[in-house]
């Protein structure tokens, strides 16, 4: 998600800089960063090399990828955090970040399952901080959820707003609640698919062509299921807050073997 959010801010005429502690992530990540542009040069310039190829070195030129932020938080407009749903990981990170940003500083976390307000409660300037909600793959997908909290100032949600429209998204504005607008209709709808395959109603694979073929659904339950994660599920499953909380034994053994979704290699489908 970091990658893809990096690119689309990139390839838009924004100064990106894409933090992670591992050389070998950043390494990858630059690599992955690259290729989806060159295809999004392709797509913009098609037979024009000499323009798709300063395209391309225009947007990576944009971007820095770094394991340390500091020099990055110390100027930067905005931060848009994306790492695992680890609620006291993002609650440290948010604290130490309040205290290194500049007070023009935006923070906004990438959540898609924790409250804003519980992220953010150790921050200070709670006028200026608020969620965007990206979807995978970020490149790919137009969507943005922009989410404000009780303590959201109008400045702050309105640049949060025109920023989302500048990267090229149609931003839908939402109020802090679990899963915000998406996620809290896919969560009954997720739960009741395993429900049915582990009833032996169906199998998983029918139950995706069903849904692409009968509702027109672009990927099925089980096919989004592995391209959010199953150990994201596992982790919705495992919060006594949420209110599509619901145990998953096939989850639950997928998960412990290893299997994870398109990021391992292999969740309900193998991927290479």
């Amino acid at each position: 998600m970091g990658a893809g959010i990096a690119q689309v801010s990139a390839q838009t005429n924004h100064k990106v800089t894409l933090v992670d502690l591992s050389e070998k992530v950043l390494t990858s990540s630059e690599k992955r960063i690259r290729t989806s542009v060159s295809r999004v040069a392709k797509k913009l310039f098609k037979d024009d090399n000499k323009a798709s190829e300063a395209f391309i070195e225009d947007t990576m030129g944009r971007l820095s990828l770094v394991s340390d932020g500091g020099e990055a938080l110390a100027s930067a407009d905005l931060v848009v955090e994306a790492i695992t749903e680890n609620l006291p990981l993002k609650q440290r990170l948010f604290r130490e970040w309040d205290e290194v940003c500049p007070e023009k500083t935006i923070l906004a976390s990438n959540t898609s399952t924790l409250r804003i307000s519980d992220i953010m409660k150790n921050v200070k300037r709670q006028d200026r901080v608020g969620g965007l909600h990206f979807f995978n793959p970020v490149p790919v997908m137009k969507l943005l959820e922009v989410i404000r909290t009780d303590s959201t100032s109008d400045q702050t949600f309105n640049a949060m707003s025109a920023w989302g429209r500048a990267i090229g998204k149609h931003t839908v504005a939402c109020k802090d609640t679990i899963g915000f607008i998406v996620n809290r209709l896919l969560g009954p709808y997720i739960q009741e698919a395993l429900a049915m395959v582990e009833r032996g109603d169906a199998t998983f694979q029918d139950v995706d062509a069903a849904m692409k073929l009968g509702a027109g659904y672009p990927m099925g339950p089980f096919e989004l299921l592995d391209y959010t994660g199953l150990d994201l599920h596992k982790f919705i499953n495992e919060n006594p807050d949420h209110p599509f909380r619901q145990e998953s034994k096939l989850i639950n053994s997928m998960v412990e073997q290893g299997k994870l979704g398109v990021k391992s290699g292999e969740g309900f489908y193998k991927y290479k």
